[in-house]
């Protein structure tokens, strides 16, 4: 059977979270309400970092970076869906749809980088403390955020040059309310192995590696301080190392889980209602796991109040 080449998409329909006409009002009450927590928790971290000198160092500068680009990452999916519920429309442009997927994949590969560059930080700090200031220079510092978004911006560049090359049929319904890689693929009518290949490559290659050096990093912290024999200095090495521990696990163990599950199941829908934890509800924790336990941070917030 001949199939119908739409390789100049218009639009894509994103059928949300629900059809229901009624979830709507609440749907948009929700996801505005977290919308702005998550984006003015993060801007007072980087305000705080910003307005107080005592914060300008490796930690803090990749903590600032982190709610800059949590801001960012949320801010790609959220305010479009807003504006679908609030116009009652379901569409995307496919110019729209391109750069939606851009954007998010850049963001959250981007948080993915300075997940692990942070845990290379505590890592540095816990191991190697009297070396600290020689190694994590401003120099380093600066090569590896530099590093981290030269990274993201490829790998995104990447999948979005890929789709280019994709011809979609008239089956355009994305059951997501954002336009995810993995579905727009699955709506093209052409050949996607290649696109799969990249997929799956990038994936082992820019996800696996990550996690890797996450893991060795903190196996190497806790060996270190498992060897203190102050239980006062025990506490303190593990408090510093807590929050960023806990914003790993939020984020990978959410991001994984999604990803599995829906590997086992067919049902689009319910995937798309649990990846609201890694795209909307991890960018908003974050700020107050990051500030709860923080005294640094707590002061320069009350300076900043």
């Amino acid at each position: 059977m001949e199939q119908e080449n739409q390789t100049h998409v218009s639009d894509f329909i994103l059928l949300g979270l629900s059809e229901e006409t009624k979830m709507q009002p609440l749907l948009f009450g929700l996801f505005l309400s977290m919308y702005l927590i998550t984006f003015i928790g993060n801007l007072l971290i980087i305000l705080a970092f910003v307005t107080d000198s005592h914060l300008h160092t490796p930690m803090y500068i990749f903590l600032s970076n982190l709610s800059f680009v949590d801001i960012c990452f949320t801010s790609t999916t959220v305010p479009k869906m807003l504006l679908n519920i609030r116009m009652q429309s379901k569409v995307i442009t496919y110019e729209g749809c391109l750069s939606q997927m851009y954007f998010f994949m850049c963001f959250g590969q981007l948080e993915n980088f300075l997940l692990t560059v942070m845990a290379y930080d505590r890592f540095v700090a816990i191991c190697h403390p009297l070396q600290y200031t020689i190694i994590m220079n401003p120099k380093l510092c600066g090569l590896l955020l530099l590093i981290s978004w030269l990274l993201s911006v490829l790998d995104s560049l990447l999948h979005d040059l890929m789709i280019l090359r994709l011809s979609f049929c008239t089956e355009l319904e994305i059951p997501h309310f954002f336009c995810d890689l993995n579905q727009v693929v699955q709506l093209a009518c052409s050949d996607t192995s290649l696109n799969e290949l990249v997929m799956y490559f990038a994936t082992g290659l820019l996800g696996v590696i990550p996690i890797t050096g996450i893991f060795f990093s903190y196996s190497k912290v806790v060996s270190s301080i498992l060897k203190i024999s102050s239980a006062r200095s025990k506490y303190k090495a593990f408090s510093t190392c807590g929050s960023h521990v806990s914003v790993v696990f939020l984020f990978y163990g959410t991001f994984v889980g999604i990803y599995l599950s829906s590997a086992a199941t067919q049902n689009s829908r319910k995937t798309a209602i649990a990846s609201v934890m890694y795209t909307v509800a991890t960018p908003m924790l974050n700020p107050f796991i990051y500030s709860l336990r923080n005294k640094d941070i707590k002061q320069a917030l009350k300076k900043l109040i």
